[in-house]
């Protein structure tokens, strides 16, 4: 590519193009509807996709295109993205929030059914979505995804392992896509440490947003460990969203980036 090509970086807009259209698969969660509004914000066109009841407990704002789906499940899938296609025509960003966990449990004493719902619920929902994106993007003339990973990707802590292995695929899974879709499309992950979230009691829809259900960490011996001596919020990982999603990171792919205030410094 010739260099001198390229237009002048605008340094006062980190983020996308007013404009661009942004899908955000799992746009009803914690951080997903911080990410939603910002999007919003700057300006940008936004397709929720979710899944029905988190659509019918945090409805997206009515300037949002917004489709149910099960990112689980590749007919659910492949409509969702097919209904996006039909309103835009393709897409500029896909940016995937989808995963779950549990409460911590042992390899030795855990289901096969544990296991595979919960790297479900973040490998092959990404790898669904990702594949479902791809003709989106190119008939976009290229574009960009972020995937989300976890700090648990590379911890390896008790009782993490099928979450912790899912985000590691969906590392291993960014990169190659990364490979496979350049120079048009670029493939990048955020890995964020514990986010003050529904997430930590399960998610959204999955009761997470009943307080008095326990976190699945102890949140204050957590947020004592961390350099930084808190839990990150939903605008800590949504900024870094933006910017791998906008121009200012244009020479950036296949990389990961850690949010989760220096509890984890690779």
């Amino acid at each position: 590519m010739d260099t001198a090509a390229l237009t002048a970086m605008n340094y006062t807009r980190l983020g996308p193009k007013p404009g661009n259209r942004v899908v955000v698969v799992g746009g009803c969660g914690g951080i997903g509807r911080v990410l939603v509004n910002a999007c919003l914000d700057l300006d940008l066109k936004v397709a929720v996709l979710d899944l029905p009841v988190s659509l019918d407990a945090h409805p997206p704002p009515n300037s949002c295109l917004h489709v149910a789906v099960d990112a689980t499940n590749e007919d659910d899938v492949n409509a969702a993205f097919a209904a996006v296609e039909k309103e835009w025509g393709g897409c500029d960003v896909l940016v995937n929030l989808c995963g779950f966990t549990v409460d911590p449990e042992p390899v030795a004493g855990m289901s096969t059914d544990i296991f595979e719902s919960v790297t479900d619920g973040s490998l092959r929902s990404t790898f669904l979505c990702a594949r479902a994106a791809l003709p989106l993007l190119k008939a976009a003339g290229g574009g960009v995804m972020v995937h989300t990973a976890s700090g648990l990707a590379f911890k390896g802590l008790p009782g993490t392992a099928p979450y912790g292995a899912a985000k590691a695929g969906v590392i291993a899974l960014s990169k190659s896509l990364a490979n496979e879709n350049a120079p048009d499309i670029r493939v990048n992950v955020v890995a964020p440490g514990a986010v003050d979230t529904p997430f930590l009691r399960g998610g959204t829809s999955r009761g997470g947003e009943d307080e008095s259900k326990a976190t699945h960490v102890d949140t204050v011996k957590y947020a004592e460990a961390t350099p930084m001596k808190r839990l990150a919020v939903a605008d800590d990982v949504v900024a870094p969203i933006l910017f791998l999603a906008g121009d200012a990171s244009r020479f950036m792919t296949g990389q990961v980036i850690h949010i989760n205030g220096g509890g984890y410094m690779p």
